[in-house]
């Protein structure tokens, strides 16, 4: 009796300890990657842009407006269609030289949007 509850116990406990995984061990393939830590982002409207540098303005209620410029590399991904007076979400990696821009999203316009409607 003692025996095969013994064995029964081992054979309900098997998997539980085979899905248990060790927390020091890396993430697999699989998981979601996570932006490094030192990334920032940046949202608001484009008002200075060349082949290399993109300045970006934003306007926070009771605050003075702020504005931020980042080099763009052959390393930038854009999505969508960069231009002055755009609103973009830029993620950036900060650097001794200035921000550099990781990729910039190009929100759709507010005014197509009604348009839609």
């Amino acid at each position: 009796m003692a025996f095969s509850t013994i064995l029964l116990l081992a054979l309900l406990t098997a998997p539980v300890a085979v899905c248990v995984q060790d927390p020091a061990a890396p993430p697999s393939a699989d998981s979601p990657q996570t932006a490094p830590e030192n990334d920032g982002f940046f949202s608001g409207n484009v008002v200075e842009l060349t082949s290399d540098r993109v300045s970006v303005t934003r306007t926070i209620l009771n605050k003075r407006p702020e504005k931020r410029s980042f080099r763009i590399n052959a390393g930038t991904k854009v999505e969508g269609k960069l231009k002055v007076k755009s609103r973009v979400t830029v993620r950036y990696a900060p650097e001794d030289d200035g921000d550099v821009a990781l990729s910039i999203l190009v929100r759709p316009d507010r005014s197509s949007d009604s348009k839609k409607k």
